[in-house]
């Protein structure tokens, strides 16, 4: 195999995780917005949730940009055909993630009723509606979009939610609530962690349930599965999020909360990785003729390219882990009253 096929792999690799590691992450910040209505009945209970994301939400959107961002410079035509068939959801979800960033900041700053009941409802939308756009974006790809040889796009926004689409977004915006709620039980004390728990553990089955219906869907209309047929060790993927899925319900059933939002965080990754190789080599697959699909050898960058942003990644992705792993730990333990009491929480 040539230097330039092991990188254009490398680099297919790593867009995947980027993607894996930011839905990890900013995954409890979509999952705690949407519980927010169910869960935040009082309004000490509605700053515990903002606060259980406050610190990190930002931290966990580097990793958007950064997929974004190899996305452009390693497989500029990757890029230039999703922005442009996906245009208007990924135009929405940008507003969303910018309303939902201004919710953090604008609540706090009357205390009337009003004013705070607008906020929440942003904050639920921006989160809300990011986790089924993305599930929505990211079914769409498994299954293929009509693209031409020229990378132009022959559909609409509507024909983007189709079945499959929407079981993608339902299934987002499921897992990743369970995983907010496992999240909240780790951030909070008394009565709200008590229904974060119970919330995790009436959502388990139910993610359990939609995950086989989303494996079911995806043989029918997509060609996944090929690929693990073709390369049986990448079954290793949907093996982790098994591993993940069952781990869960196993650490909530004998109290073990951190290391069941972790095996959450090990099922997003296995699920993520699931379509991201069943996809490989293709990146933006034509549903018009396969011949026409983006992969990872005809859309990168040159050799060249691949090869000084490698160098790049390996000086600056370990300091962002760093850095995240200090806030993190520095942001650890419960969100209490004496933390609401601070000027600057949320």
């Amino acid at each position: 195999m040539e230097t330039y096929q092991i990188l254009q792999i490398a680099w297919f690799c790593l867009w995947g995780l980027l993607w894996a590691v930011y839905f990890l992450l900013d995954g409890f910040d979509f999952g705690l917005g949407t519980l927010l209505p169910f869960l935040g009945k009082t309004e000490e209970e509605k700053r515990v949730i903002y606060n259980a994301a406050g610190p990190y939400w930002d931290g966990n959107e580097v990793w958007l940009i950064s997929a974004g961002g190899v996305t452009f410079a390693a497989f500029p035509k990757a890029y230039a055909v999703m922005f442009s068939a996906l245009y208007a959801p990924l135009l929405i979800l940008l507003f969303t993630l910018i309303f939902r960033a201004v919710s953090y900041e604008f609540r706090s700053k009357e205390t009337l009723p009003g004013w705070t009941q607008l906020w929440d409802t942003v904050q639920f939308l921006g989160n809300f509606l990011p986790a089924l756009l993305f599930g929505v974006a990211f079914a769409n790809l498994f299954r293929g979009i009509p693209i031409d040889q020229y990378g132009i796009y022959h559909g609409s926004l509507i024909e983007l939610l189709n079945p499959y689409g929407l079981a993608g977004g339902v299934f987002f915006v499921l897992i990743f609530a369970l995983h907010g709620a496992l999240w909240l039980s780790l951030k909070s004390e008394g009565g709200l962690h008590t229904k974060a728990v119970a919330a995790a553990i009436g959502l388990w089955p139910i993610v359990l349930i939609v995950t086989l219906a989303f494996l079911g869907l995806t043989a029918y209309y997509t060609n996944l599965y090929a690929n693990y047929l073709k390369y049986p060790l990448l079954g290793v993927a949907p093996l982790l999020a098994v591993v993940g899925l069952l781990g869960v319900r196993c650490c909530l059933t004998s109290g073990k909360l951190l290391l069941a939002w972790a095996s959450s965080g090990l099922f997003i990754i296995g699920v993520t990785f699931f379509g991201v190789l069943g996809m490989f080599p293709g990146m933006i697959i034509s549903s018009m003729n396969p011949a026409w699909t983006v992969t990872a050898f005809n859309g990168s960058s040159s050799q060249l390219t691949l090869t000084i942003m490698l160098g790049v990644a390996l000086v600056f992705v370990p300091i962002v882990i760093c850095y995240q792993f200090w806030m993190y730990r520095t942001f650890a333990g419960p969100v209490t009253h004496e933390h609401l009491k601070d000027e600057h929480s949320y």
